[in-house]
């Protein structure tokens, strides 16, 4: 299973034609898509119009969703944080350390276009989901 990201839904809902929004594509058709319930907030989150959180939100809560915190996460992810932070290295969210750590945990790819996934997968073995074996 691999989970996308906030930084890439929102790059599908504003229309940007990245590589990882066709690579989100292609897992939503071939059923290989789950959503982290963070991810679920922070995509929601940002919608004015009403016709699109509903929209989108069917969409989520279409998919498997993987609940992303709890003790181990949490703790996890602060020694990824502090580890990180060793190297030089500053992660702006504390959510992308959860979502990192859990996909970490799980074995789970993680497809993303923010920048500060990409320590993870240098340092702590974090699977990118542009390099998950193709779809089909």
């Amino acid at each position: 299973m691999i989970l996308a990201d906030a930084s890439v839904w929102i790059d599908r809902t504003r229309d940007n034609a990245t590589p990882q929004v066709r690579r989100l594509a292609e897992l939503l058709a071939a059923g290989e898509l789950a959503v982290g319930d963070l991810t679920i907030t922070e995509v929601l989150q940002g919608f004015q119009r009403q016709a699109d959180y509903d929209r989108v939100r069917a969409l989520l809560l279409s998919l498997p969703i993987m609940e992303i915190v709890g003790r181990e996460v949490a703790v996890r992810a602060a020694e990824h944080h502090r580890f990180l932070r060793s190297k030089g290295v500053t992660v702006r969210k504390t959510i992308d350390t959860l979502i990192a750590t859990r996909c970490i945990l799980d074995g789970h790819a993680l497809l993303f276009s923010d920048r500060d996934f990409q320590p993870f997968v240098e340092w702590l073995g974090l699977r990118d989901g542009m390099d998950h074996p193709p779809v089909g």
